[in-house]
């Protein structure tokens, strides 16, 4: 549930975290998740058509109205609304720019995202099965169904990301040093999100959870 602040703005809490007042009702868990689930479509996927910028901006009033078109459940959706959503995203999912909103990573699109390069970690993390594992340390590590290569912040967040699909899986560390020379740079997306257009095979190795 996504509630407002007359004080402190949006939040996903029963009370403000700020002051823990009670605040204004905005959206529900379902609509929270329904927003969410279409705003992926059309964000990193370009579901509908709707103009986007080569960092993968799409105006706000053009996202409502098109769900209103399309939807007649989501009538009730205003712009803000999807501010609330972006604002308060845990993941970080979303980036508001003026009156536009784009995603931050997950894209199956070929844009030009722009991020940010400094600050990243020595290290990043990346889940694969055994058999995957072992091809992408002979091969190197390429876009799957994504359009870059999504990397994790930890190897925890790894850990988690691949136990969604895989029952044991083997966390691979880059060394994004070595990646970044070798001329392949990389930029942060969201808190725990790295993206890159490829890893060679020799900027990784099996993680055991502990480099420093």
């Amino acid at each position: 549930m996504i509630n407002e602040c007359e004080e402190h703005g949006y939040f996903r809490r029963d009370k403000c975290p700020v002051c823990g007042r009670n605040g204004k009702f905005v959206m529900s868990d379902f609509e929270v998740e329904k927003l969410g689930r279409m705003m992926a479509a059309i964000l990193r996927h370009g579901k509908f058509n709707l103009e986007m910028t080569e960092q993968g901006f799409v105006k706000i009033q053009d996202i409502v109205d098109t769900m209103r078109s399309h939807n007649t459940r989501v009538k009730w959706l205003r712009p803000y609304h999807i501010d609330a959503l972006a604002l308060t995203d845990p993941k970080g999912r979303y980036q508001i720019r003026g009156q536009s909103v784009r995603a931050t990573y997950g894209h199956t699109l070929k844009l030009d995202l722009n991020l940010p390069t400094t600050n990243i970690p020595r290290y990043l993390y990346y889940p694969a099965s055994e058999e995957e594992a072992e091809v992408i340390l002979d091969e190197g590590l390429f876009p799957v169904d994504r359009a870059m290569v999504h990397l994790s912040a930890t190897f925890e967040d790894a850990l988690h990301a691949g136990e969604v699909k895989l029952d044991d899986p083997v966390i691979l560390a880059v060394d994004t040093e070595k990646c970044v020379e070798e001329g392949f740079p990389i930029g942060k997306a969201a808190k725990t999100v790295y993206l890159c257009d490829q890893v060679p095979a020799d900027c990784m190795f099996i993680s055991e959870g502990d480099e420093e």
